[in-house]
C-alpha cells in the first residue's frame, strides 16, 4: 500500500516528501541486504529527503560494496557521534525502522515513491531557478531563448536520468547488448538491425542506420542529397507505422520549407511531378490520385522543423522534447553548413563546424538514435577531371570526417555529362546521347567511411522528376 504524500516546510517553502517510504526502504535493506541490488537502479542516497536517511543509505551502500554486512549493529560505530541520529534516538532508531521492512516487491514500490518525491522537489527547485533568472531584469548574460533551452535540457535530464547517462558499463552488459543486436539481425530476414533506408543494397552494406551513429550524406549541389535524406526519412517513418510502435522521425530542414518537403514526398508517392503539383498542372485523375495518396500518409510519424540557421543547442533540446513526448527513431539534419554553434565568441568556421558535428554525435549517443546529417562538398570537386567525391572534399572536412561513423557521397554522372553536350548532329553528340541513355537514371551512393564494415559503391536508380531513389533493377 502506498504511503501518503507529505508536504514538509523546508526553509519556508513546501517540499514534497514521504518519510515513511524512506524508512521502509532503509528498514528493508537493513533486514535483507540482498534487496539493495534491486533498489539501486531506482534510487541512491541523493534521492532521500531526510539528510539522516541519506547518510544511513550512503553508509549501507559503502558497507555492501565492500562485501560487509549492513545492519543496525554494523552501522552503530558509523553514527556514534552523529548528532542528527542521536536526536532521533540513536541506534534505537536504526532498530525501529527495521520494523518497516517488507517484501522485495513492496520495497521497490517504496523506492519508486522516494524517487517520485525527489523528482517533484527537483522540479520545484528548477522552477524557482527559472523564476529567479526570468525576473532578474539586470541579468544580461543569458537570453530568454537560452533560458528556455537550458530549462528543457534540465527537464529532459531529470526525466531520463539513469536511462543513458552511465559513465561505466560492465563488460557483460555490453556483451549482452551485442548478443541482442546480433540476434535481432539474425531473426530479421533482411539482416538489418538498424533503421532501414529502403534501399536494399545500401542496407546490406550498412545493416541499416545504427543507433548512436552520426551518418553523413555529402555531395555537391543538385546531386540529390535532400532527396535521398527525404526518401530515407519517409521509409523510416513508414517502417514505424508498419511495426505499430510509438516513435517518430525528426527532420530539421534548414534549407527547404515543410511545404516543399511534403510536396517532394507526395510527388514520390503519387508519382506526379513535384513541379506540376506546385503549378497545378495536373489532370483530374492525377489530382484524385494526389488526394488519395495524401490520405494514406496523413498520419505519418514524421515531424518537420523548418527553423533557419538553427543552433546545435536548439536541435538538441527539440529532439529531446520529441523523444520525451512521442518517442524517436531517427534524426535528419539538412544541412550542417547552415547550422550555427550558438557561441557568442568569435572563432573560425572550421572550429564552428567542429563544435556542430561533435554536438550531433553527442546527441546521437545521448538519445540512442542515428543522426543523419547532410553536408556540402567543396568546389575543388569541380576542378578535377574525375568528379567523384572524396573524404578530403568535405567542406571544413576535418571534424566531419573524424566525428562521423559513416560518410556517404551521392554522385550522379549524368549531372556532369549533361553539361558537356556536343554540337547537335555531330558524331560526338550521338556517342554522348548513347552515354546519357546509359547513366541518366543511375546514381552512386559511395560509402567513403564506415566504422562497422567495408566501404564501397552502391548503384541505385534515381527518378529526377519524382526526386526518388530506388533499388536498381537487375535483369
Amino acid at each position: 500500500m502506498k504511503q501518503p504524500l507529505k508536504i514538509v516546510e523546508n526553509s519556508q517553502k513546501s517540499m514534497p516528501c514521504n518519510i515513511e517510504a524512506e524508512q521502509a526502504v532503509i528498514g528493508s535493506v537493513l533486514v535483507s541486504n540482498d534487496i539493495y541490488d534491486e533498489l539501486t537502479p531506482i534510487i541512491d542516497s541523493e534521492k532521500f529527503f531526510d539528510p539522516i536517511h541519506a547518510k544511513i543509505f550512503d553508509t549501507i551502500a559503502n558497507l555492501i560494496s565492500k562485501g560487509l554486512l549492513a545492519n543496525p549493529i554494523t552501522l552503530k560505530n558509523h553514527f556514534e557521534n552523529n548528532q542528527g541520529l542521536k536526536e532521533l534516538g540513536g541506534q534505537e532508531y536504526l532498530i525501529k525502522i527495521t520494523k518497516f521492512s517488507t517484501s522485495v516487491k513492496q520495497a521497490i514500490d517504496y523506492a519508486n515513491i522516494v524517487q517520485e518525491m525527489h523528482v517533484r522537489r527537483e522540479l520545484i527547485k528548477l522552477s524557482e531557478s527559472v523564476l529567479d533568472q526570468a525576473s532578474n531584469a539586470e541579468e544580461a548574460s543569458i537570453t530568454g531563448e537560452e533560458m528556455i533551452q537550458n530549462t528543457e535540457k534540465s527537464l529532459f535530464d531529470l526525466a531520463e536520468r539513469g536511462h543513458f547517462n552511465q559513465s561505466f558499463m560492465k563488460f557483460e552488459s555490453a556483451l549482452k547488448q551485442t548478443i541482442d543486436m546480433a540476434k535481432s539481425a539474425y531473426q530479421n530476414e533482411e539482416g538489418i538491425v538498424g533503421v532501414p533506408t529502403g534501399l536494399d543494397d545500401l542496407d546490406s552494406r550498412l545493416g541499416g542506420l545504427h543507433k548512436q551513429d552520426l551518418v553523413i550524406i555529402a555531395g555537391r549541389p543538385s546531386m540529390g542529397k535532400t532527396a535521398l535524406a527525404t526518401n530515407i526519412a519517409f521509409h523510416a517513418a513508414k517502417n514505424i507505422e508498419k511495426k505499430g510502435i510509438k516513435s517518430t522521425v525528426a527532420f530539421f530542414s534548414l534549407e527547404m520549407s515543410s511545404e516543399q518537403l511534403s510536396t517532394r514526398i507526395l510527388s514520390e508517392q503519387s508519382r506526379i511531378r513535384s513541379n506540376d503539383i506546385r503549378r497545378g498542372k495536373v489532370s483530374e485523375k492525377e489530382f484524385e490520385k494526389f488526394i488519395e495518396t495524401s490520405k494514406n500518409i496523413f498520419e505519418l510519424p514524421l515531424y518537420i522543423d523548418e527553423t533557419p540557421a538553427i543552433t546545435i543547442a536548439a536541435i538538441s533540446n527539440r529532439a529531446r522534447r520529441i523523444k520525451r513526448l512521442f518517442g524517436l527513431e531517427l534524426i535528419v539534419v539538412d544541412y550542417i553548413q547552415l547550422m550555427r554553434s550558438g557561441r557568442k565568441m568569435e572563432f573560425n568556421r572550421v572550429q564552428e563546424i567542429s563544435e556542430i558535428t561533435q554536438g550531433l554525435k553527442a546527441l546521437a549517443k545521448e538519445l540512442n538514435v542515428p543522426v543523419l546529417a547532410l553536408s556540402q562538398l567543396s568546389r575543388q570537386v569541380e576542378q578535377r577531371d574525375d568528379k567523384k567525391p572524396q573524404l578530403s572534399d568535405l567542406r571544413e572536412s576535418g571534424s566531419i570526417e573524424q566525428d562521423a561513423d559513416v560518410v556517404m557521397f551521392v554522385f550522379r554522372e549524368a549531372y556532369y555529362l549533361e553539361r558537356k553536350e556536343p554540337a547537335l548532329g555531330s558524331i560526338e553528340h550521338a556517342e554522348w546521347r548513347q552515354k546519357m541513355d546509359e547513366v541518366s537514371r543511375l546514381a552512386d551512393i559511395m560509402i567513403g567511411k564506415q566504422r562497422h564494415g567495408p566501404t564501397g559503391n552502391v548503384k541505385v536508380e534515381f527518378e529526377a522528376m519524382y526526386t526518388k531513389f530506388k533499388n536498381l533493377e537487375t535483369n
